[in-house]
């Protein structure tokens, strides 16, 4: 079960109805310390340092994330030691402020009317989460998909008014190039966010990002929604917003 908070009515009801009605352990993830969630869940890890007082998750969802990598890693053939961890947060560190500055120069120069963000493979909720920190931080209209489902037929919304945000996977390079190039080719803005770029995805590319890390690909997941929470905050600044609080959201859905 995961909450930020621990009080999210439904992840507190599913965690209770589990224990109580079909006797399934459960683990709740959080970062709050003693919460309901807690209170009903048989293991908790608690992360209270990665909380943040914004409505909008980020600092939060990528703890977590991490946390559950490492858990993975832990019962998993391949194990992901701490020090894979650090090398992450290190390499996100030293780039976060170059990252920034880009990212705010790229929304100044441009105007978008959607924002799209393809990935596959384990990048898949990954680019579900970036469109949904858009959405929220700038009360854009985002969507995601997958990369290669894009071409047939959503690409029809293309043009130099769409920001197409790629992840691109090591493994997937090859066949997410060729739908990047043909975006491009169609008028769309390229955003690609990759470890290591090919050629043709730096010649492509309006915006590059590139991690340059050597870790396994599933590390790359939680640097990997960076760009679009930097994105979402500079497009919500620009359009007046305070992407801290967006309308119609509350920092916890509790239920009556």
């Amino acid at each position: 079960m995961i909450s930020r908070s621990g009080s999210t009515s439904e992840a507190v009801r599913a965690a209770e109805d589990l224990r109580n009605r079909h006797r399934i352990a459960t683990l709740g993830i959080t970062c709050t310390k003693g919460s309901e969630l807690a209170r009903e869940c048989d293991l908790m890890i608690e992360l209270p340092g990665a909380d943040e007082k914004s409505v909008v998750m980020t600092r939060s969802f990528s703890t977590m994330l991490l946390a559950l990598l490492l858990l993975a890693g832990e019962t998993g053939d391949g194990r992901l030691p701490a020090e894979t961890l650090e090398q992450i947060a290190g390499s996100l560190d030293s780039r976060l402020t170059r990252w920034n500055q880009e990212i705010k120069s790229f929304v100044t120069s441009h105007s978008f009317e959607d924002y799209i963000y393809l990935a596959q493979g384990p990048f898949f909720p990954i680019g579900r989460e970036a469109a949904l920190k858009v959405t929220e931080m700038s009360h854009s209209y985002a969507q995601s998909y997958h990369t290669l489902e894009f071409r047939h037929g959503p690409k029809a919304i293309v043009g130099p008014e769409t920001c197409i945000g790629f992840l691109l996977s090591e493994t997937g390079m090859a066949a997410e190039s060729e739908v990047l190039q043909e975006m491009k080719e169609l008028g769309g803005t390229i955003v690609a966010i990759c470890n290591r770029a090919s050629d043709q995805v730096r010649k492509s590319s309006d915006l590059l990002l590139e991690f340059e890390a050597s870790v396994p690909e599933v590390m790359l997941l939680a640097p990997f929604v960076a760009p679009a929470q930097l994105l979402g905050y500079h497009v919500g600044v620009r359009k007046g917003f305070n992407p801290d609080t967006p309308k119609n959201l509350s920092r916890v859905v509790i239920l009556d």
